[in-house]
């Protein structure tokens, strides 16, 4: 099916109300109206517009993906309008970085668990603009004081006077925006804090949300891509006869990043490029195996590396410590496997290009298409689409898929191609989260106490040789390797250094980013040593944590959990506390030994602070889709690069997910706050994996420090 896709005149339309947070006269909307003919805007920055039926379509700059930004942000500028929850809708925003940036970013893109974060103030300032100019065009209309217009589920009224949004929105579309709308306090809220429902359920449910999956264009062929069996592998030369002779194949085509196979349908490409014959250049190629890898990694360890922090002296203070714990974490290559694999459609109609994807940096991904085609991107147009997951796979710095779906579709030259990823390009494709080292060194005094913890981190950098190397590293350091340690709890004498390794294998940001592997060093270290110690592990904990709100989770969770309570035979519980992109979650796991030798986790208790709940459904959601993403990746996810530096992993027959009768049961509480709303998409994994190890350590008697636990923690 063809996406729709309103034109600039449709969306700027007189008939509607287009409301936005800068209003200054000639703006670039208006400009872009014009050009258009169209009628001028009522504001750049645009997010939200009213028409005559009265629907309140809020317009959304970040991509939606299944975490549910989509909805909080429509239920942002609902509540402040005092729109009824029934009558708003979403639509995805033009690419464009001055009106639709990430205010954390400076560019568009969703990442970070931002996206409320950074659009509270925006979208409340676009909600209560809006229903200030309906109040006064209300009270014009009515010649009252607009002070005493009430407005409340969609409807503007003063005494027996009643108006609808959709009866308003011309009048209101003629009136200036305030200069500094009036938002509501916490008390006011209607919608936020409340568990509406999602904006795009119904359309998923009835199969009307449009993926890339989706699209159809007339005349469109499909690409399938044959990747270097190694990283850092180049095509040598090509012998294609045994494919162009698979039915439906259409073309073969050397790209730089692959050989390209186009044909009438994704089955027939797949066909057709399992028959390629290809020499491949692997002289510059990574041909380490992981083996070699966590040698060579947790060789540096013992070497103090860059200094990321320091306090006090750790060599003294281990040295004279009463008892002493050493350990060394190996964490693998995890791939993101979102069920949606990568996927693009582009098309140029003249000079035209329009592109259909679910872009999760849509300002940079046009811009990377639009320059490999030497289009000029004023002549480029984004068509936002739904995506499929991606858990940071999209989001890629260099914006590589972008630019091979582009070199593909300039390689074929003769109209629409969808280019799409299968499985195994997904897989075998890179981009995973870096392997890592910990070399941790923890020391007691005779009292059990803390006093001293080394610490070395030996990763390679997703920032390292990309067009974000100057942002991410600083002074040598990057900051995502060594992310959280040593931030949460008071630790005297004690130090943290890093190794940014070298690599071939293509690395990137993985759901909550460093702390997958932080977290669970710090938390099971920490975990140990207080029970080395004679401490109690929930109040030992709490009277070492910086934040009371991160004390404030670590309790809740407990509470819930009716921890201490006794247990079934063969069963034990783990705890685990962290803070990630300004949220705080304390998770309690209760597992026993399965018959595979494995943890079975039985019940996870979870609590967490994300300041003002918007939608406290999402957060529930998030929560446990955190556990359940975790989980799966700490029991059985790895990447592994075998003999020769080939990757072992092709599917889900080999990259082991979690599956439905592996799912525990999950008990959120969400700890009330007034603070600003931060990110759930994330914070919810990283507390996981220790939970569940610190558990496992009480039935086996032993830790587990490589990871997954089908590989080194099975008993």
């Amino acid at each position: 099916m063809n996406a729709v896709t309103p034109t600039r005149r449709a969306f700027l339309q007189s008939s509607s109300l287009v409301f936005g947070l800068v209003l200054p006269a000639g703006g670039a909307m208006a400009k872009m109206a014009a050009a258009d003919g169209g009628a001028a805007p009522f504001a750049p920055n645009a997010f939200v517009r009213v028409s005559p039926d009265d629907l309140v379509t809020v317009i959304i700059k970040h991509v939606e993906f299944g975490q549910g930004p989509a909805t909080g942000l429509a239920t942002i500028v609902a509540d402040e309008m005092d729109a009824d929850w029934s009558q708003v809708r979403i639509e995805f925003s033009p690419a464009n970085d001055a009106l639709y940036k990430n205010l954390a970013f400076g560019i568009m893109g969703t990442g970070g668990s931002s996206s409320i974060a950074n659009s509270w103030d925006q979208l409340r300032n676009a909600g209560a603009s809006a229903r200030a100019m309906l109040a006064e065009a209300a009270a014009k209309r009515w010649g009252v004081a607009a002070g005493e217009v009430k407005v409340a589920k969609g409807v503007v009224s003063h005494g027996t006077n009643k108006a609808s949004f959709g009866e308003l929105a011309a009048d209101a579309a003629q009136l200036s925006p305030p200069a500094k709308p009036v938002l509501k306090t916490p008390g006011q809220w209607t919608l936020i804090g409340t568990d509406v429902p999602k904006v795009d359920s119904s359309a998923k449910t009835r199969g009307e949300a449009v993926f890339a999956m989706d699209i159809r264009r007339p005349g469109m062929v499909h690409s399938a891509i044959l990747h270097a069996p190694l990283f850092g592998g180049k095509v040598k030369s090509v012998n294609d006869k045994a494919t162009m002779a698979v039915p439906g194949v259409l073309a073969v085509k050397t790209v730089p990043s692959g050989v390209a196979v186009y044909a009438s349908d994704t089955f027939a490409a797949m066909r057709g490029r399992a028959a390629l014959d290809v020499d491949w250049d692997l002289s510059r190629a990574e041909k380490r195996s992981s083996d070699e890898l966590y040698a060579q990694f947790a060789e540096k360890t013992e070497e103090p590396g860059k200094q990321v922090e320091k306090e006090g002296d750790s060599q003294a203070a281990l040295k004279g410590a009463a008892k002493k714990i050493e350990a060394v974490y190996c964490f693998p290559y995890l791939a993101h496997a979102p069920m949606e694999t990568l996927d693009a459609v582009i098309e140029m109609q003249g000079d035209k290009l329009d592109v259909w994807i679910g872009s999760q940096f849509q300002t940079g991904e046009m811009r990377a298409i639009a320059g490999t085609l030497g289009v000029p991107i004023e002549k480029a147009t984004l068509h936002q689409l739904f995506a499929g997951g991606s858990f940071g796979r999209r989001a890629t710095p260099g914006m590589e898929f972008a630019t091979e779906a582009a070199n593909v579709f300039k390689a074929w030259g003769k109209g629409p191609v969808k280019h799409v990823w299968t499985r195994e390009n997904d897989i075998r494709g890179g981009f995973y989260r870096p392997l890592v080292v910990h070399t941790v060194r923890g020391g007691l005094d005779p009292a059990g106490n803390i006093v001293g913890w080394d610490h070395v981190v030996a990763a390679q950098s997703a920032f390292v040789g990309t067009p974000m190397e100057a942002m991410g590293v600083q002074n040598g350091i990057d900051g995502s390797i060594t992310e959280g340690i040593g931030e949460g709890y008071h630790l005297p004498n004690f130090y943290l250094g890093q190794h940014i390794m070298p690599g071939q294998v293509p690395v990137l940001w993985w759901r909550s980013v460093g702390n997958t592997h932080t977290a669970y060093v710090m938390e099971t270290m920490i975990d140990q040593l207080l029970e080395a110690g004679g401490k109690d592990l929930v109040e030992g904990r709490a009277a070492l944590m910086k934040e009371e709100r991160l004390k404030a989770v670590l309790r809740k969770a407990a509470e819930i959990a009716n921890w201490g309570a006794k247990l079934p035979e063969g069963r034990a519980r783990g705890i685990a506390a962290w803070k990630s992109f300004g949220s705080y979650v304390a998770q309690v796991a209760e597992i026993s030994k399965g018959a595979d030798g494995l943890p079975k986790v039985h019940k996870v208790w979870c609590a967490v602070d994300c300041g003002v709940p918007v939608n406290p459904n999402v957060i529930r959601a998030q929560m446990e889709s955190c556990i359940g993403y975790g989980l799966g990746h700490i029991l059985y996810a790895e990447i592994l690069l075998g003999e020769g530096g080939v990757v072992s992993q092709g599917n889900f027959d080999r990259y082991r997910s979690l599956r439905i009768h592996e799912m525990p049961e999950v008990e959120v509480a969400i700890v009330k706050s007034s603070e600003r709303p931060t990110g759930v998409g994330e914070p919810g994994l990283p507390p996981l994996g220790p939970a569940v190890a610190n558990a496992w350590r009480k039935i086996t008697g032993r830790p587990v420090r490589r990871l997954p636990f089908a590989v080194g923690g099975r008993a």
